[in-house]
């Protein structure tokens, strides 16, 4: 992916869809499982665990976009994204993978979705997350159907992190049991336990954050749950991404290793669908002021 190859690609995104993976953003009306909430973190995990390229999490969100959407575009897009037979990215401001994507949306605040076309490729640390800078055209709808459709991206990029910060602590152990230092494991050395129980700790207390998260799924308290979420599994992931960096050496970020695949993947991850500062900052926006604390995150963490 990361070398621009899509084949490879395209075959895992029909192997996902034989397992029902899309049909779980689908509603049955259009040939899906419904919208599942639960179900799509779960899976979402294990896209992050096994660190798999391409726009999962934003064809899932594009789905439920399209069905709160409804109308032609429901009709024209939600049986191909259940069936594994589109690949749709979401820009907000940047598409992922928008290259090959059969349909770009284009979300912004307050704003109407529009369709987009791709323009030129930004460069970043990640070189399976290849991120485009888009043209807005078309508009698809109203408004309101984005800012569900964001959390729901925000929440399984969550689980995604998740994933990535659980699979660089298994290898990272894994690596502490049988590098020898000084005529012993370096796992025994208090310093590594330490690191890596510290980021043990930090993926199982969001872990309950992401599942709480789903289960708000359609209440008031969705938004807010979903930056809980969000914050605290970019921190647990990055932290896990670190101490993996820092158990393996600089043999961990080498692209002949497979622990980059994962350490690059959780600092790219930091970052989407909404920092941990600009999620914190709409959490306090529920605590303090309830009645503010609607919609997703600015790009600048201040909500208007």
């Amino acid at each position: 992916m990361g070398a621009g190859d899509a084949a490879p690609g395209r075959a895992l995104w029909r192997a996902a869809a034989e397992a029902g993976v899309f049909a779980l953003a689908v509603p049955e009306a259009h040939g899906g499982a419904g919208v599942l909430p639960v179900e799509l973190v779960t899976a979402a995990y294990e896209l992050g665990r096994h660190a798999v390229p391409g726009p999962f999490v934003e064809t899932l969100a594009a789905a439920v976009l399209l069905d709160g959407l409804g109308g032609e575009p429901a009709a024209r897009w939600l049986p191909r994204v259940a069936a594994g037979e589109a690949v749709i990215s979401l820009a907000r401001p940047y598409a992922l993978d928008a290259d090959v994507a059969d349909l770009v949306v284009a979300v912004a605040d307050d704003a109407p979705p529009r369709t987009a076309r791709p323009a030129a490729m930004r460069p970043g640390i990640d070189p399976a997350r290849r991120m485009f800078e888009v043209v807005p055209e078309a508009p698809l709808g109203q408004a309101a159907a984005t800012a569900r459709a964001v959390d729901v991206a925000a929440l399984l990029c969550a689980s995604q992190q998740l994933g990535v910060g659980r699979a660089l602590l298994e290898v990272s152990v894994e690596y502490a049991r049988t590098r020898r230092q000084f005529g012993r494991a370096i796992g025994e050395f208090q310093a590594v336990k330490h690191r890596l129980a510290d980021a043990l700790v930090g993926l199982e207390f969001a872990r309950p954050l992401v599942h709480g998260a789903a289960l708000s799924y359609g209440t008031p308290d969705f938004p807010r749950d979903v930056s809980a979420a969000k914050a605290a599994a970019a921190e647990a992931s990055y932290a896990a991404a670190k101490a993996a960096l820092q158990v393996h050496g600089a043999i961990g970020y080498t692209d002949e290793y497979a622990p980059s695949l994962w350490i690059r993947k959780a600092r790219a991850l930091y970052a989407a669908w909404g920092t941990p500062a600009e999620h914190r900052a709409r959490v306090m926006g529920f605590l303090c002021r309830p009645e503010t604390g609607e919609g997703p995150p600015g790009r600048s963490g201040r909500r208007r």
